[in-house]
């Protein structure tokens, strides 16, 4: 792996999602427009929690958190393949790429550990709701977001160093539209095999625990569920649960089908579409998912639009 020289920071090549067809042409204003819905309606997500007083609960924090996940996560990819469509280049910077790896490697490993602390954070709002406050306490959530940020980004380091220290092999083209870590393990010129079992197995891991988690969780909230005599109380409880397993169910299943298949069966195209769905389309559906199956944030949302209207 030796010490760094020119050659290692020459820059690399993305090869992008589309090229200058018509059709492509479309699909790329297409993807534009994802990008716009994504962004606003994370930062929306994130400005009603902070404005609503009522949003204030151990829930809505880590609800901001994951809004706040998703718009760095659409930040971080879509913006730089816009600019090199739009400007006809495809060059990367060997700092702006690795630094590009360094984000999305962190938010969508941050992401992962948060969806696991709220499912938990589901399981005592129905299982134990007398001791919530105490269980769910606002120390408690600061700890799970830290715990998401911190951990995800030494993970995601350690990744980062240890691959900015091999040998890339000319010309450096990436069959992507931004830096992943597969697509950027194809370009080492050393045997990797070793790391890429040790990658391999860490990605199981990381994917399996929380899923394994997640599934505890819910069998227990089923349990708690079953248990109760009102159907009120059951229908208040599926509804309180319904958004977060639709948006782990995107996610996880997104990670799964990117990571966990054997190389022999991963194709660049195959990639591109897995990575497009949980890095553009998820951040996308999931606060339209919280918005509109959320009754506490679209009354949040109705009480700003309607001050606004009164304020002019």
């Amino acid at each position: 792996m030796g010490q760094w020289n020119e050659t290692s920071l020459a820059d690399f090549i993305l090869e992008g999602l589309f090229n200058y067809s018509l059709t492509h042409t479309f699909f790329f204003s297409l993807t534009l427009v994802v990008f716009l819905v994504a962004v606003s309606g994370n930062s929306l997500t994130i400005l009603l929690i902070c404005a609503d007083p009522r949003l204030h609960t151990p829930m809505y924090f880590l609800l901001s958190q994951l809004s706040l996940m998703d718009l760095m996560y659409v930040i971080t990819t879509i913006p730089k393949m816009a600019a090199n469509y739009l400007s006809g280049r495809k060059s990367i910077s060997f700092v702006g790429c690795f630094t590009q790896h360094f984000l999305y490697l962190s938010v969508g490993t941050a992401e992962c550990i948060l969806l696991t602390l709220m499912s938990y954070d589901r399981y005592v709002a129905i299982c134990h709701p007398l001791r919530y406050t105490v269980l769910m306490s606002r120390r408690v959530t600061l700890m799970m977001a830290a715990m998401s940020w911190l951990g995800a980004s030494m993970n995601s380091l350690v990744h980062t160093m240890i691959l900015m220290r091999f040998p890339f092999c000319g010309p450096r083209k990436i069959s992507h539209f931004y830096c992943e870590f597969p697509a950027m393990l194809k370009l080492i010129c050393a045997d990797i095999t070793v790391y890429e079992k040790t990658v391999y197995i860490s990605t199981v891991l990381v994917l399996l625990i929380p899923i394994l988690l997640v599934s505890a969780s819910y069998a227990f909230i089923l349990r708690s569920v079953i248990q109760m005599q009102s159907a009120g109380s059951k229908r208040n409880a599926f509804a309180t649960c319904s958004s977060h397993l639709t948006v782990v169910s995107l996610f996880f299943g997104a990670c799964i089908f990117s990571y966990m298949r054997p190389r022999s069966q991963r194709t660049p195209l195959q990639d591109k579409v897995g990575s497009v769905f949980y890095s553009v389309i998820t951040p996308t559906l999931n606060p339209l998912i919280y918005t509109l199956r959320n009754k506490d944030v679209a009354k949040a949302l109705k009480n700003v639009l309607g001050r606004d209207i009164i304020t002019q």
